[in-house]
């Protein structure tokens, strides 16, 4: 039951009930009403600002949870990329080294994904620099799996080649050296026996008398038979495959033709004395993915250890090319 206010009347000197009129009372209740609605919105305001509701804070939690989770998967991540790493390593410095491979170019091993707009969708939320970072390792990853794949494909190609390989690959000397005389000049910077200057000497000499046999040095096919009065006069080019390449030059006479296939020790040709040459001798050279090698390295097969070691000694000896 509503209690009775009074109000004192000066006039009467008396209390009276207090009444009001229709007018009062509504304005009295709307502005209960405006109090009431603004109590209740800086209520709502403190409570979201300060206090959590039940599902905030479990969506607080999940969120935490998938924060730990990336962060344990970006550890992953990097003991993944380190295994990786060691992969390539032992891929390029052991088992492509067995084969006479090249290493694969890093810049293949680590090539990019996409543009700069790659990562954009993963942009704008609290955790976008964990989701980007993740994303670009996810993709790196991805890129060196696919690229050291394709490797271990060639890799195991060259394996079962490897005896096709072997008997490629030069492993004798191109004319009959037994007692290791003949080499009159090596690789590497001699004096020109014309211009009397020093000059890289991309081959070995074979001093030996015209008519003498050169024979292939492994097998392959001839891509070359060229007769000439100059420079490397008469020569023959052998590709060996696998990157192998042989030049014998200064040749009196042709046994093979362009495109016919050799094998190790066959019968090639004649030393001579044509193009640019002071003496009969063989102009003798190997070249591994275009660039020449000094041709003593690949005399294996018919050295024993003492002579290779000799070989070696009389190589650092100053001498004068033939050609």
């Amino acid at each position: 039951m509503a209690k009775t206010k009074y109000i004192f009347n000066e006039k009467t000197l008396a209390y009276e009930e207090l009444k009001y009129t229709p007018a009062q009372k509504a304005f009295r209740f709307f502005l209960f009403l405006i109090v009431a609605l603004a109590f209740s919105v800086v209520l709502v305001f403190l409570s979201f600002t300060f206090f959590n509701s039940p599902k905030e804070r479990m969506q607080a939690r999940e969120i935490a949870q998938y924060k730990l989770q990336y962060e344990m998967m970006n550890k992953k991540l990097d003991k993944l990329q380190k295994l990786m790493d060691e992969l390539a390593y032992r891929d390029d410095n052991i088992y492509r080294v067995i084969f006479e491979a090249e290493p694969v170019p890093k810049d293949v091993r680590e090539a990019g994904f996409g543009g700069v707009d790659r990562y954009s969708e993963l942009e704008g939320y609290s955790n976008s620099r964990l989701l980007i970072e993740t994303a670009k390792k996810l993709d790196k990853l991805t890129s060196e799996i696919y690229v050291q794949s394709k490797s271990f494909d060639e890799v195991y190609k060259m394996a079962r080649n490897k005896e096709k390989m072997l008997a490629g690959i030069p492993a004798i000397q191109p004319v009959k050296n037994l007692d290791l005389k003949r080499i009159s000049s090596y690789y590497g910077y001699r004096i020109d026996p014309i211009y009397k200057v020093k000059k890289f000497h991309a081959g070995v000499d074979f001093s030996a008398p015209k008519g003498t046999p050169i024979y292939a040095t492994g097998n392959g096919k001839v891509i070359k038979v060229r007769r000439s009065r100059r420079g490397y006069g008469n020569s023959i080019e052998i590709d060996h495959g696998y990157g192998y390449h042989t030049f014998y030059a200064h040749l009196s006479k042709f046994i093979v033709k362009r495109g016919e296939k050799v094998t190790r020790g066959q019968l090639i040709g004649y030393v001579g004395n044509s193009g640019k040459s002071t003496a009969p001798h063989l102009h003798y050279e190997i070249r591994k993915n275009g660039r020449t090698v000094n041709p003593i390295y690949y005399f294996f097969n018919d050295l024993t250890p003492e002579e290779y070691n000799r070989m070696l000694e009389l190589s650092k000896l100053p001498s004068q090319s033939l050609d």
